[in-house]
């Protein structure tokens, strides 16, 4: 058994490993999917801000042209409308630039491609101006020839080279962040297929150490039962030896005390008949001359007398004639008035002739009402006591009620023995009873005692 406890625990205690392993796969699990998810936010933010900068790097080649368009197409025709693409596109290339400086502002190298790229963006802007100032004086022969020259295909060139290689840069960039992502992906992927395997195999340890467990349990839920179904049967088989022998020992009392009641009858009871005779030869022998030796005499026949009726009371206690002669009914009443005479308080009783009784169930009943009006009359300084013998249902019912102190029944009593005693010789002919009492409430005992009981089963 200590074995088998000691076994129990120690795998107890090796599957509580598998607790904090799937606890710290959950916990990695959830780190590896924030940092993930941290990292991904970074580098699509990232993606998202390079997409700007490519589109807006883009829409300032594209004002160039534009700007550049308006100037040529005023140039040939001299309308107006043809500067407002120029005009639009002047006023958006400086807030174009701002933002692609706020863009860059972090990349040296980047940096310093856009300086030189607002530089050319500047110089053409100027060379448009320049160009259409003149032609708004009329000096057409200067406008043309600022025209002809390669200035401005020259800083156009240059636009188109650096925009060319920003967004190159811008590219690349994108790329690396989406190589970025692709590798935290697959680093999740990695991770969560390792925790994965690591979480079915603390699932498995769990499982193993789970039906380990169940199994141990089973084990010890048998052995238990054995023991337990081992001590009902021998409770049971003592109880029924302790039964046996209360029965036994109540048989023997109950036959010790015919054996004295025959003795004290046949015994004494000559002697002091004997006696009581002999005083009355004596006395009628003596003359009145003796007064005294008189009195003498009738006072020990008083005595003798008085010896007499104690003896019969003895016998009647020890071994009830009325009960042998004239049954339970007639045996009862007889002992609750000669309590009641005794004791000096009024007893009511009713007595019921019910199912026939064996002799030991009658000879039960009778010692079960005398051990009670006894107790009462030691221990609960009662005023009235109620004494019923009432008809039952394959038996009869016997009930002893008082109106006294009572006791707490929970509570060791020095009447206790008498209570348990009483118990065991109703249960002994296989009837049961009930005792029910509380501090200033009087007492009530209750038995049940079926027809033909001889013997506890």
């Amino acid at each position: 058994m200590l074995e088998s406890s000691r076994i129990f625990a120690d795998r107890l205690r090796r599957s509580a490993f598998a607790f904090p392993l799937v606890a710290l796969a959950a916990l990695a699990m959830l780190l590896i999917s924030e940092l993930s998810y941290w990292r991904a936010g970074e580098s699509l933010d990232e993606l998202g801000q390079r997409a700007v900068a490519r589109t807006t790097l883009q829409a300032l080649h594209r004002m160039m042209l534009d700007a550049e368009s308006g100037q040529r197409g005023y140039l040939l025709t001299g309308r107006s409308e043809y500067l407002a693409p120029y005009r639009d596109a002047n006023e958006e290339i400086q807030s174009t630039l701002k933002a692609l400086r706020v863009h860059f502002g972090d990349e040296p190298a980047q940096a310093e491609l856009l300086a030189e790229l607002e530089k050319h963006v500047q110089a053409k802007l100027s060379e448009l101006q320049t160009s259409i100032s003149l032609y708004d004086q009329g000096k057409h022969d200067n406008w043309r020839t600022l025209v002809l020259t390669d200035i401005g295909r020259e800083q156009m060139d240059g636009i188109r080279s650096l925009s060319l290689r920003l967004l190159d840069e811008e590219t690349k960039a994108v790329a690396r962040g989406r190589q970025d992502i692709y590798d935290t992906l697959m680093l999740t992927r990695i991770g969560i297929g390792a925790l994965t395997a690591l979480s079915v195999l603390a699932l498995f340890m769990y499982l193993r150490q789970t039906a380990a467990l169940d199994a141990q349990r089973a084990e010890q839920q048998r052995l238990i039962q054995f023991e337990r179904d081992h001590l009902e049967h021998d409770v049971l088989r003592r109880t029924a030896q302790l039964r046996e022998l209360a029965r036994h020992l109540q048989t023997a009392r109950e036959d010790e005390r015919h054996r004295l009641a025959r003795e004290l009858h046949d015994e004494l009871g000559a002697l002091l008949t004997a006696a009581k005779l002999d005083v009355a030869r004596l006395r009628s022998r003596l003359t009145p001359q003796a007064p005294e030796l008189l009195e003498r005499l009738d006072h020990l026949g008083q005595t003798l007398t008085s010896g007499i009726a104690l003896k019969r009371r003895i016998i009647e206690d020890l071994r009830p004639s009325a009960l042998a002669n004239l049954g339970l009914v007639a045996a009862l009443d007889i002992l609750t008035r000669e309590h009641a005479q005794r004791g000096g308080v009024a007893l009511l009783t009713s007595f019921e002739p019910g199912a026939a009784l064996s002799e030991e169930a009658e000879l039960t009943a009778y010692r079960l009402v005398q051990e009670a009006l006894t107790n009462i009359s030691k221990y609960a300084s009662a005023k009235q006591v109620e004494v019923r013998l009432l008809a039952a249902e394959d038996g009869v019912r016997i009930v002893v009620a008082d109106d006294g102190a009572g006791f707490d029944t929970s509570q060791p009593q020095s009447a206790s023995h008498g209570l348990f005693g009483m118990a065991y010789r109703v249960e002994s002919v296989g009837g049961r009873l009930e005792v029910r009492s509380s501090p200033g409430q009087g007492t009530r005992i209750e038995a049940f005692l079926p027809s033909g009981a001889a013997t506890a089963a």
